[in-house]
């Protein structure tokens, strides 16, 4: 199966229009500082030593969560974990996933320049700050 990637706006329309939900899979930290309104958090790989180390609990906590055919948008900082999450998701059958480009902070080119603009520069409904239902503490301690 191939994921579709859309840009910010067009993910934004299809959680407004069509029933998806959108899941940001950046860091804890990064989602505390930024979102789309309404987004969920499932961490793809979180803050280690060295480096990001994969979440080894992400597929898990998505499939209690959200059912295989649940339309999902799934996003992060410019596209690398998105697409990374996507994979993980689609191996595990999840089969209604929308990988959304430029993130939150935009995509950049080889040479780190903006290439297209991220959810938040596209002025698209933002929140801040953790959620108590949505962030990733609650999902990770619901059952």
């Amino acid at each position: 199966m191939s994921i579709r990637r859309v840009s910010p706006s067009e993910a934004a329309a299809l959680v407004a229009n069509e029933g998806y939900v959108y899941v940001d899979v950046r860091s804890v930290p990064e989602f505390v500082g930024g979102h789309p309104a309404g987004a969920y958090n499932v961490p793809v790989a979180n803050a280690g030593p060295g480096g990001m180390v994969p979440n080894a609990d992400f597929v898990a906590v998505m499939q209690r969560h959200f059912a295989p055919d649940a339309r999902l948008v799934i996003g992060c900082l410019a596209g690398g974990r998105s697409a990374r999450a996507c994979a993980a998701l689609e191996a595990a059958g999840f089969s209604q996933l929308v990988d959304q480009r430029a993130g939150w902070g935009g995509a950049k080119d080889a040479f780190g320049r903006l290439s297209e603009a991220g959810w938040q520069a596209e002025g698209l409904p933002s929140a801040a700050g953790p959620d108590e239902t949505r962030g990733y503490d609650a999902l990770l301690a619901a059952k």
